[in-house]
């Protein structure tokens, strides 16, 4: 049972396009988005990136990492959507 549910996994990741990978929730991945978000032109698409990683950055300084990772990959999907 184990081996099928194992195959059945790694089935789904190799499906999964690339285009769908997301950066893992870790302090680096946040400065390199820190980083990108600063090239990014101004306007509502880069507030509210800029909202979520806050956002994130609080969370984070409460020891809340469940909720620091969902607003950073909102931020990952905001940024992607430029």
């Amino acid at each position: 049972m184990k081996i099928l549910i194992t195959a059945a996994m790694f089935s789904a990741l190799a499906l999964t396009p690339a285009s769908a990978k997301m950066m893992a929730c870790t302090g680096e991945n946040m400065a390199k988005s820190n980083g990108m978000m600063s090239g990014m032109p101004d306007g509502p698409g880069k507030m509210a990136m800029a909202k979520e990683m806050g956002m994130a950055n609080m969370d984070i300084s409460k020891g809340n990492m469940r909720g620091a990772c969902m607003h950073y990959m909102k931020a990952q999907k905001m940024g992607a959507t430029k």
